[in-house]
């Protein structure tokens, strides 16, 4: 059980992931929360990492710190998506290592399961397989990032424990087009198509694939429940259980948006894997579900893009 009044570091606290997590934190009475923007911590820079955990000492630590991005940053940006997650992951490891941290807890990816897993993915499944071309140098890194939290577990005994969040999606997600997962690109897409009048928005592959969804609030509340109560080397699922295909993804965001125009499928352009689905029958017998439905995830990740994301930009 986290201690309220242990000092936290949480990384990536601007992020998707991470700005969930602060609030939620905050909301649980932590009064003792470490953030760094990257101006004042490069995390791919070892030394100043050894630094920071050496002067701060932090008992608990959140790594939601990544290179992320849709399929078009993972084909295009393949040299820095492994580097700077390898180098992340490197540094802080071993800094909460070296200086004593209490537990850690690294979000995976659901993209580290080999491309041809049986679905619904089991955490048994992991390192069975090669997995998807299209985002090879993510997946490698995350395995990278799993594989080390469970060698210090082994060697030093340390507590680092590693969550496999599936598609995440919320507040303060990234809705820039170049390398935008689907959700947030969606709804930037039929956002800037709904205010200037288009009558046909053109979407990459067939529609066909199925994803999982989790709103970001939910993954916060499944990952302070697991530094409360999981303490395995094994890598844990967390899913909503609630899987859509694209096309109909397309459609339910098109409608809360309030888009009027079509729809058409470029069939020339990648789809990724054909089915992504997390079995998570383990987190859920420890306790813990999702909450937060699809349809209601994305109305208030709108509302947010809308309120602070689009209105900052306009």
């Amino acid at each position: 059980m986290l201690k309220r009044s242990g000092k936290v570091y949480l990384s990536g606290n601007t992020g998707l992931l991470g700005s969930s997590a602060l609030r939620l934190l905050k909301d649980r009475g932590f009064k003792n929360i470490l953030v760094r923007n990257h101006k004042r911590l490069d995390l791919t820079r070892q030394l100043d990492v050894e630094k920071f955990f050496k002067n701060e000492r932090p008992a608990y630590c959140f790594m939601a710190a990544a290179k992320v991005g849709g399929i078009l940053a993972n084909r295009t940006l393949t040299g820095q998506f492994i580097y700077d997650n390898l180098m992340i992951e490197a540094n802080i490891i071993n800094a909460a290592y070296i200086s004593g941290v209490k537990k850690l807890l690294f979000y995976a990816s659901a993209c580290s399961y080999p491309v041809d897993s049986r679905q619904p993915m089991k955490e048994e499944y992991f390192l069975t397989g090669r997995p998807e071309h299209t985002n090879i140098s993510y997946a490698v890194a995350k395995i990278a990032g799993i594989t080390l939290c469970q060698a210090y577990r082994a060697q030093y005994g340390c507590n680092f424990i590693c969550a496999v969040p599936t598609n995440a999606y919320g507040p303060r997600d990234n809705f820039d087009l170049k390398d935008a997962h689907v959700i947030p690109a969606l709804i930037r897409r039929f956002h800037d198509a709904k205010i200037k009048g288009d009558k046909k928005i053109i979407l990459w592959g067939t529609g066909k694939p199925k994803r999982e969804f989790i709103y970001s609030d939910d993954v916060a509340n499944a990952s302070l429940f697991l530094m409360d109560h999981y303490n395995s080397p094994d890598i844990i699922n967390i899913g909503s259980g609630c899987e859509i295909s694209v096309k109909d993804l397309s459609n339910l965001v098109k409608d809360v948006i309030g888009y009027r125009g079509s729809i058409a499928f470029d069939r020339t352009k990648p789809d990724g894997a054909s089915r992504k689905l997390l079995d998570s029958t383990r987190i859920n017998r420890l306790g813990w579900r999702a909450r937060v439905s699809i349809e209601e995830g994305i109305k208030k990740t709108y509302d947010w893009f809308i309120k602070e994301y689009h209105a900052n930009e306009v």
